[in-house]
């Protein structure tokens, strides 16, 4: 297909798109959970070609992200624009275990994409997944997720305060688990957009519609816009969490997350028996993809209801951007876009670009249970094959200190080609944590200096290390599927240990347990996707 958007078009962990037009600039607004900066940003002009502008919540006056758990934090950002001012809504979970949610929704504005940012101002809801709805009388209003699914409510807003009572819109869509909502004003109709199904596989996308903002609202008796429940067999599957957007050129788009299974599987194989397949996981997490609506008998409509790999693209002109390098010598004064930190923001006190030119300078964090100060700095991985290395320089002085680089999902579930001391040693270990169970093996006696390398091919991990000399492929091979958000999501019986809503990062990784000033020296990162890479 000519001229077509290829999906995804934000790969690697990007989930819960949020799309908004502002004259002919295109925003993409998605989750960030554990990770700063929160809320990640993308900019486009034509819907095709996608460039990273950082993140919105960029320091601790925005977003406090201590002590939250393994895919809590930052949650389904809802991103709008009116009176001059780009409105960004998200929520912040700061606990989501033994049958509670700790939920607080927050609305911060400002008068360009790129900030500064208003202090942000405490939403009403019982819920998750906000978002905001600016009537053509110029009056805001508050959609929110009542909790435990049970349906979709709105509120008015007056300056960020509530005004009246919420009123029901949607009680609950087919599928159930109704969540995500977005609504939208078309020739004279109201189209409430709302997730449904849960975020697996049997995710999808339902519209519901009234001539009155307040309802009563009707589903749309075509059935979902768009879900992959009974379409097992497509590359992308999870599709679901959707956001509409027209063109200046009166066209219509959808943005929505998808997932893509590391192997497919034949069309009619019962859900749950994909989610147990190791190979069928998603390493990648949840991508942001992207679908065209028309418009059918006043229902906005997908192609077989489905999403596909190529979509037709808007009548734009074609607008790319440059091309990052794959290499980052951290030769710039602050983090490149591409870099996440885990649980804390950038700060002198344990990252540095200047103390050693040309040097990212990492100072060790806590263990990876530790929920207030690691020292973890990530990129997201966005193939299923490519390669991701690092020169570290780092001298350990306690059994405390390590440095190095890791294949991470969360606290639970990592690879990690670290130095470390061993019996007195510099010693090059290659550790693992499957479902929190770690093992660690001790590879070669090794100097402070070193190049060090995963290589991510499909459902297997390998790994290398430089000692002034050539590369030494390690014999052991790792399986990158614990890295995937099935594996991740870990529930028995009436108890979540962890819920899987990231994807998998490639990262440098300091410890210093016992916090003695350690850290490691990086003067360079760099991340290559494809087979050859």
């Amino acid at each position: 297909m000519s001229d077509a958007i290829r999906n995804p078009i934000l790969p690697g962990f990007h989930p819960d798109p949020s799309v908004l037009r502002v004259g002919e600039d295109y925003y993409v607004a998605t989750s960030t959970f554990e990770w700063c900066p929160g809320v990640r940003l993308h900019h486009s002009r034509d819907l095709r070609h996608w460039r990273p502008i950082g993140g919105a919540l960029d320091s601790l006056r925005l977003l406090d992200l201590t002590g939250v758990p393994d895919s809590g934090g930052v949650w389904a950002p809802d991103l709008t624009y009116a009176n001059g001012r780009f409105h960004l809504v998200f929520s912040v979970l700061d606990n989501y275990a033994y049958g509670y949610k700790d939920c607080a929704n927050y609305l911060t504005t400002a008068a360009s994409i790129e900030g500064p940012w208003a202090d942000p101002v405490r939403l009403p809801g019982r819920g998750f997944d906000a978002a905001l709805f600016h009537e053509d009388d110029g009056s805001t209003w508050l959609l929110n997720m009542i909790t435990g699914f049970r349906g979709i409510e709105i509120q008015q807003l007056v300056d960020g305060k509530a005004i009246g009572d919420p009123v029901l819109l949607l009680e609950s869509s087919p599928a159930g688990v109704t969540e995500g909502p977005h609504l939208y004003k078309k020739d004279g109709w109201y189209h409430l957009l709302c997730a449904e199904g849960g975020t697996g596989f049997n995710h999808g996308a339902v519209v519901a519609r009234s001539r009155n903002l307040l309802g009563p609202y009707e589903t749309d008796p075509n059935g979902p816009l768009l879900t992959t429940r009974d379409k097992l067999d497509l590359p992308l599957q999870k599709a679901g969490h959707g956001c509409l957007v027209e063109t200046q050129t009166g066209e219509w788009y959808m943005t929505y997350l998808a997932s893509r299974p590391y192997t497919e599987i034949e069309a009619g194989v019962p859900t749950d028996a994909r989610e147990r397949d190791a190979t069928g996981r998603c390493v990648l997490g949840r991508e942001t993809a992207i679908a065209r609506i028309d418009w059918t008998d006043g229902w906005p409509r997908i192609d077989g209801a489905a999403p596909a790999m190529e979509v037709p693209a808007p009548d734009l002109p074609a607008h790319p951007w440059p091309v990052a390098p794959a290499r980052d010598d951290f030769d710039a004064p602050a983090l490149d876009h591409r870099w996440a930190t885990l649980r804390r923001h950038p700060d002198p006190s344990w990252l540095s670009l200047t103390e050693r030119p040309s040097h990212l300078r990492i100072t060790g964090g806590q263990s990876p249970h530790g929920k207030r100060t690691p020292s973890l700095v990530a990129q997201r991985v966005t193939a299923k094959h490519g390669v991701f290395e690092a020169g570290l320089e780092f001298d350990p002085q306690t059994v405390d200190q390590t440095a190095g680089i890791t294949a991470y999902y969360n606290a639970f579930n990592w690879h990690s080609l670290h130095i470390g001391l061993h019996e007195g040693r510099r010693t090059l270990v290659l550790a693992t944590a499957d479902r929190g169970r770690r093992t660690a093996v001790p590879v070669a006696e090794v100097g402070t200096r070193l190049d060090l390398r995963i290589v991510f091919d499909g459902p297997a991990l390998r790994f290398a290390y430089r000692d002034n000399g050539e590369w030494t492929d390690l014999e052991t091979e790792a399986d990158t599927t614990i890295l995937a958000d099935e594996h991740a999501t870990w529930i028995d019986p009436g108890l979540v240990h962890a819920f899987g809503f990231t994807g998998a990062f490639a990262g440098l990784w300091v410890q210093d347990l016992a916090a003695e000033g350690g850290y490691g020296d990086f003067d360079y990162a760099a991340y290559r996707v494809g087979r050859s890479a």
